[in-house]
């Protein structure tokens, strides 16, 4: 069985997962997700520049009411739940947890833990952090020692 370690930051959407569940055919995948939600990742501001790169400037300007701390937790939680439900309804073995800090720290132990095969880091664009390089992809290649896909999630949740 492959097994690769997925890192998101909001619940999977119908075209999300199965675009993951079929990157190697028939084969059949065991994931391991971690879930960091956005509001614990970077600040505002670079959250709204990165909405602004969109041409998402109503998103931009609704930035501070992505959830944060405890209620961006809550949010995790949740979307965790549904994203591990439909990876399991898609036929794959799916596990997972939150991450709240280090999210490359926790994504190399878990690399480790589990003998992964690759790594899938399906997020929405952040572009800031993908122009100097400090995106979670980028920045996993250096730290996994397994092949590090980047994909963009299909849609907004």
């Amino acid at each position: 069985m492959f097994t690769s370690v997925l890192m998101i930051e909001k619940a999977l959407t119908s075209a999300d997962v199965e675009f993951v569940t079929t990157l190697h055919g028939e084969e059949a995948v065991s994931f391991h997700v971690l879930l960091q939600p956005r509001g614990d990742q970077a600040d505002r501001l670079l959250r709204a520049i990165d909405d602004v790169a969109l041409g998402e400037l109503d998103e931009a300007a609704r930035e501070r009411e992505t959830p944060e701390g405890d209620e961006a937790k809550g949010f995790g939680e949740r979307a965790l739940e549904v994203s591990l439900q439909a990876l399991g309804a898609a036929g794959s073995e799916a596990s997972g947890r939150l991450v709240e800090d280090h999210p490359l720290d926790a994504l190399r132990a878990l690399v480790e833990d589990v003998g992964a095969d690759e790594v899938i880091v399906l997020t929405d664009p952040h572009y800031v952090e993908e122009f100097f390089h400090r995106d979670w992809a980028s920045r996993a290649r250096h730290k996994v020692g397994v092949p590090v896909l980047k994909l963009f999630s299909h849609s907004k949740v």
